[in-house]
């Protein structure tokens, strides 16, 4: 599997669409990685099965739920773009909230 910093990602933009359109591609960013970028073709369901598997049960419909949402939304653009702070913000809320709901359950 090949591996792009996210600069070379950036600086290379082309060469790094080429290179995911043959094998998903890891994006690293200070020395860890941080995302894949796979092919949205035959592909991608069998990497996004290997990254969910283990996951509770459950899990693999919840998400495939969410993807096909997501899809239905842009299709029909209902979906609008965030700014990276505005994302940033709601990753940490649902981190929190997720992470005060596991210590909740450890006591």
């Amino acid at each position: 599997m090949k591996t792009f910093t996210a600069k070379e990602a950036k600086t290379h933009f082309g060469e790094f669409l080429d290179a995911m359109q043959r094998e998903p591609v890891i994006v690293t960013k200070n020395g860890r990685s941080v995302g894949i970028m796979i092919p949205f073709g035959d592909h991608a369901s069998d990497v996004v099965q290997a990254i969910h598997a283990g996951k509770d049960a459950g899990y693999d419909e919840w998400f495939r739920t969410k993807v096909q949402t997501s899809l239905d939304r842009a299709d029909s653009g209902q979906s609008r773009s965030f700014t990276t702070q505005e994302l940033m913000a709601s990753i940490r809320a649902k981190v929190l909230a997720h992470s005060e709901k596991l210590q909740a359950a450890a006591h």
